[in-house]
């Protein structure tokens, strides 16, 4: 339709044949030029990225770029390209996020007291027994009332189920089934025998999960990032960030590959090269209502929904345990993954081997590449494994600083273990060097890989502030790396580790466990047809009852038996 008017404008315009035939000569003369010189810019800029800068390695590169520049760089792309199709991750994160968002429906807010009330909740056992025996089903059928008593017609209530017997030190989560009509059946599997109390907190209701989903997904600004600069012996400080508002000139700092992007307001007379360093503060900016904040008040966060409910009585019932396959890469994580017992952690899915003495460790540990890629949830296995077994020694690499690169070495046992963070975002206000900074998919394409290397990987608690799109893509970008891995390696074993429960009354907005649960469900779609191993430490962090970003060092040891029952 545009084509055709243009066409009869010319002849309104130029009545006279010749006129037309001159005009249209001059107009394909200076389309040639410009898709000519376009053309040129193009190829300059494709060798210059072929030879990308050092500050971020590895096949990551960056440039100084202002607003007129980009749009002259769009154009020539445009012209060269007409029609850019989406790419292949660009169509799994839209698919992905339309499966949340089915997952996650927007809830009516008017007020709180429409919203799910703990106490006025009704929990009741299904199918009551005289007796119960280790191995069974216990099922509680919950109806859930907002706080005017009235039963609630819709599902989605953000909730934690868990059974407990603190005179055994056990522990063990529940599984949870939304029947979204406001009715949830909460399954616990009695793993031990003794006397059992059983817990459902009611972590956000169905009105402050849609909010949060909803306000995360609105925005980047509630974090900021302040680059460090050097400039001879001075230091210039700049506002950074994964998108940036702003007209000034940038330094872009971006993997074409993978689609990942960070960037920078350039300081003035200072190279993009400078940047050395970064911290971050947080905002005061909340995408939340003033009448939505009210969900989020200590006293409505975590509320017992089974509170005064009776404690059940386990048996033995001389039920022998099943024969279960060693645990091993590859197998099947159910939920519950296992439970805790006297401070132990024992599997559910598969047979597993207690490495509790230091020869056994370093037995599993000789001629071993291991490497831990994700944030200081995974740096707390340096910490714990360097304790515990005292033959391992620190590589002072870079030095030791929180959030540099750490290495632990055994000469004589070749025992080589490192620890590196990954890339941006990391949310802290300590402040850390970007000269080693690099994605974890680019990490793993470092790895030769072997019979003897493991990789390890966690990502998560420093994504909660952002839109999950941007968790999405890093977790593609990992996947796709980890089948490039076992292509050249097929016998490299690869783990997962899922974030951890966090304290539940820090910032809810941007830090909610309720992030960390969506984002364990990307993790466990995206990875789900790899050859990969899981560790739970999301249910060990459930079970054994610790809200803590970093967990103690008993539920590490677990995490760290589960590795040395993979690896094996």
């Amino acid at each position: 339709m545009t084509e055709k008017l243009c066409i009869h404008r010319i002849f309104v315009l130029f009545p006279n044949a010749i006129a037309r035939k001159s005009l249209v000569l001059l107009i394909f003369t200076i389309v040639f030029w410009v898709i000519y010189l376009a053309s040129e810019d193009h190829m300059k800029l494709f060798f210059s990225l072929r030879n990308p800068a050092p500050l971020i390695q590895w096949s990551i590169f960056k440039w100084s770029i202002s607003p007129s520049s980009m749009e002259y760089f769009s154009l020539s792309e445009a012209l060269l390209n007409p029609v850019v199709p989406a790419t292949e991750t660009e169509l799994r994160v839209k698919e992905i996020l339309e499966k949340l968002d089915r997952l996650i429906p927007p809830r009516p807010f008017t007020h709180v007291n429409t919203t799910t009330s703990a106490t006025h909740s009704t929990a009741t056992i299904l199918n009551p027994r005289d007796k119960y025996c280790v191995g069974d089903q216990l099922e509680v059928l919950l109806e859930v009332r907002d706080h005017l008593g009235r039963r609630k017609e819709y599902g989605g209530d953000f909730l934690r189920a868990r059974m407990f017997s603190p005179a055994l030190k056990a522990g063990a989560s529940g599984k949870v089934t939304d029947f979204n009509n406001g009715t949830y059946l909460v399954s616990f599997t009695l793993f031990w025998e003794g006397r059992v109390s059983l817990s459902v907190l009611l972590i956000h209701p169905s009105e402050g999960a849609s909010a949060l989903w909803r306000a995360r997904n609105q925005g980047y600004d509630r974090v900021i990032f302040v680059g460090q600069f050097a400039n001879g012996t001075s230091r210039v400080f700049s506002e950074c960030g994964l998108t940036l508002n702003t007209s000034n000139e940038l330094c872009q700092y971006l993997d074409a590959r993978d689609q990942e992007a960070f960037y920078c307001e350039r300081p003035q007379h200072v190279p993009c090269d400078a940047l050395t360093h970064m911290t971050t503060r947080t905002r005061n900016i909340s995408y939340l209502s003033k009448e939505e904040w009210n969900l989020f008040h200590r006293s409505n966060i975590g509320v017992e929904m089974m509170k005064n409910f009776i404690s059940i009585e386990v048996s033995p019932c001389n039920n022998s345990e099943n024969i279960r396959e060693k645990c091993q890469i590859g197998m099947k994580s159910p939920f519950p993954s296992g439970y805790a017992l006297k401070g132990r952690w024992i599997t559910a899915f598969c047979k597993q081997i207690k490495f509790s003495e230091i020869k056994n460790i370093n037995d599993c540990l000789e001629r071993k590449r291991i490497y831990l890629m994700g944030d200081s949830t995974l740096r707390q296995w340096i910490h714990y494994l360097k304790k515990v077994v005292t033959t391992l020694k620190y590589f002072g690499h870079h030095g030791t600083r929180t959030f540099e690169t750490h290495i632990l070495l055994d000469v004589e046992r070749h025992i080589l273990i490192q620890w590196k963070k990954h890339s941006y975002p990391f949310v802290t206000l300590k402040v850390f060097s970007v000269k080693d900074e690099n994605y974890i998919s680019r990490e793993i394409d470092r790895v030769a890989g072997d019979k003897d290397t493991a990789i390890v990987i966690t990502l998560g608690q420093h994504f909660r502030p952002f839109p999950i799109k941007t968790f999405i893509r890093r977790a593609i970008n990992i996947q796709k790396a980890i089948k490039r891995l076992f292509l050249r390696s097929p016998e490299t074993k690869v783990i997962l580790k899922t974030e951890n429960t966090r304290e539940i009354h820090s910032n809810a907005e941007m830090f909610s466990d309720f992030h960390g649960y969506i984002q364990n469900l990307v993790m466990r779609e995206i990875f789900a047809d790899l050859n990969v191993g899981v560790i739970d430490a999301w249910d060990m962090a459930v079970a054994y009852h610790t809200d803590n970003i970093h967990p103690p060092d008993y539920v590490i040891e677990s995490q760290i038996d589960m590795f040395l029952n993979y690896i094996c």
